[in-house]
């Protein structure tokens, strides 16, 4: 599990298949995150400090961009609509995902999982306890590297991801926040590709 939580700690680190990672960037820092085989999505939350009750919301950003997927240049908005983070670079094919929310234990109960099953929410809560915090909130996550397309009749399919090994986007903070990831546990469906596996994301800090 790779973790960054506190200012001028380890500027890099890698996130395990699966694992959770979280880091603070200041206003005017970014990060970068790269798939290192392709493949694999990314469930990023944001939350402004020193109040977290102010946080990345998928559907204010999708209200307030318009769109469903955020482009270069973009904002993401926090639950108050202002922007907190933008998307400054990104290699990839460009798809991404505003639409999901995080995987959790009920999730894979209902895809036929028996027993626990690592996921996303879970992933969440442990971050913001090594953080320092308590998850008091459970926002809808970006889905970075996620493709999901919408038919001619609204039905929502989850397709493999476009993104390559090597390819990345890069996310500049407009604010003080708290970054938390998750390599998607997911092997039950397309969402991390056809071979149905969770596979290691890198991180790096920039200022």
């Amino acid at each position: 599990m790779g973790r960054c939580n506190s200012m001028g700690s380890a500027e890099q680190f890698t996130i395990e298949g699966a694992g959770g990672g979280s880091i603070r960037l200041l206003a005017g820092e970014s990060i970068e995150i790269t798939n290192l085989e392709g493949s694999q999505v990314v469930d990023l939350w944001a939350f402004v400090e020193p109040d977290l009750s102010e946080f990345l919301s998928a559907e204010h950003t999708r209200s307030c961009l318009e769109k469903l997927i955020p482009n270069v240049g973009d904002a993401l908005y926090s639950n108050r609509r202002r922007p907190i983070i933008t998307l400054t670079e990104d290699t990839s094919p460009g798809r991404h995902d505003l639409l999901l929310s995080a995987c959790d234990e009920q999730r894979y109960l209902l895809l036929g999982h028996v027993g626990y099953h690592k996921n996303c929410a879970d992933n969440l809560v442990a971050e913001m306890k090594g953080a320092g915090h308590s998850a008091t909130e459970l926002p809808s996550p970006f889905n970075i590297f996620q493709n999901v397309t919408v038919d001619q009749d609204g039905l929502l399919q989850i397709e493999a991801p476009l993104v390559q090994a090597g390819q990345s986007v890069t996310l500049r903070a407009e604010v003080p926040v708290l970054v938390v990831m998750s390599a998607c546990p997911m092997d039950m469906a397309l969402t991390n590709g056809p071979d149905k596996r969770s596979k290691p994301v890198h991180i790096r800090k920039m200022g």
